[in-house]
């Protein structure tokens, strides 16, 4: 394994207490209170982090709760310069870990992929990571944005890809997203369901081939797509006055459970696998996929746990949600098990890489993964 790293900012939000502040900002509206502390209870989250210390105030001097305190709210200037101040050192905190994870020099790495959908600035986080991380001026850089909850992955197998067709390659992906920048001052239910379960953080991963990985590793097989049928209006992200204006249809959950088991049928050989790193896009899509696949607790312990404790932070998530499943195989001294990582995001989109965790005695026995051809023979690590 070459390297992973996660991070998250300093200011936690308390459910319970977030709940107690938006529906005293809603007090005007009683429904719309109801109905915020109901689904603020039900969504599967215990805390979040937020990079904005001003989410925290009570709601009589909270700019992001106009509707009582009266303040203007910030506009989409004011939150995208929150964004670049706050974005860069947490990415750059995420990114270091990777590398110490893997004890690997900046120097090295090839390629860069920087990974966001909730903020945009130019010249680019890539171009400064590039300085702040040390990395050769010459690094291949390769920006991702507004892909949304699945970009995380779409570029954990690109860069797979890269190190497979060059396997000098040392890759670097970058995820960072400050979903709570864009809490609306809204009294309708598609703000405040946004408003419920999104958080802050960042994660990075380093790809490269079989030589460089450590004692433990994540292999990763080859990436696939795909775009559900006849969804594309169901998540809506716009750029609004007020920061980006989100949608989320209530039929997201439904749709995916109806879709995505056969998109997966070509990866499962009739068996389910041990590893499921699912995006915790929101409590129903991991309920959705528990039920139409029959997987257990112990299949989704890993995605529930992320969003109870971090929220759906877009496509930062998918590296914690690995990180917490590698954690569990060093504690029970795994030597192997196979599975397969998945994320949604607008389209609907769905990314899907197969995945094993091997310890050094899982190495020495052949599983699925290792049956690549000739120019993937370096089985590529996370």
């Amino acid at each position: 394994m070459l390297g992973l790293g996660t991070a998250v900012p300093e200011y936690v939000l308390d459910q319970t207490e977030t709940a107690q502040r938006l529906a005293e900002a809603l007090r005007d509206t009683p429904d719309a209170a109801r109905w915020a502390k109901r689904i603020f209870k039900q969504c599967g989250v215990n805390t979040r982090y937020t990079c904005e210390p001003a989410l925290l105030e009570a709601a009589d001097r909270n700019r992001y709760f106009a509707q009582l305190s009266g303040l203007p709210v910030p506009r989409t200037s004011d939150r995208m310069a929150t964004y670049k101040q706050e974005a860069v050192p947490l990415a750059e905190k995420a990114a270091l870990r990777a590398l110490s994870d893997g004890d690997i020099s900046a120097a090295d790495v090839t390629h860069l992929l920087t990974v966001s959908c909730t903020g945009q600035f130019l010249p680019g986080l890539d171009t400064v990571l590039t300085e702040r991380l040390g990395l050769s001026s010459k690094v291949n850089r390769i920006p991702l944005t507004f892909l949304g909850c699945a970009a995380g992955l779409k570029a954990i197998g690109m860069a797979r890809d890269i190190a497979a067709g060059r396997p000098e390659s040392v890759v670097l992906v970058v995820c960072v997203e400050l979903c709570t920048l864009h809490i609306q001052p809204s009294a309708e239910r598609e703000a405040l369901f946004g408003a419920s379960f999104f958080g802050d953080g960042a994660s990075a991963c380093v790809i490269g081939s079989e030589h460089a990985a450590p004692s433990d590793a994540f292999v990763l097989g080859r990436p696939a797509s795909a775009l559900l049928p006849d969804c594309a209006g169901e998540m809506v992200w716009e750029v609004g006055n007020h920061g980006f204006d989100l949608y989320l249809s209530s039929r997201i959950s439904q749709l995916i459970g109806r879709y995505i088991p056969e998109q997966l049928e070509p990866f499962l050989g009739g068996a389910l696998p041990d590893i499921w790193a699912i995006h915790p896009g929101g409590k129903g899509i991991i309920d959705a996929l528990e039920a139409e696949l029959g997987l257990s607790e112990d299949h989704t312990q890993y995605s529930r746990g992320v969003l109870r404790e971090y929220g759906n932070m877009s496509s930062a998530t998918l590296l914690f949600v690995l990180e917490s499943i590698r954690a569990s195989m060093r504690d029970r001294g795994a030597t192997r098990a196979e599975g397969l990582c998945l994320a949604f995001g607008p389209g609907l989109s769905c990314e899907i890489v197969p995945v094993a965790y091997r310890s050094a005695a899982g190495r020495a026995e052949p599983s699925a993964l290792d049956e690549l051809t000739a120019d993937e023979r370096h089985a590529l690590r996370v």
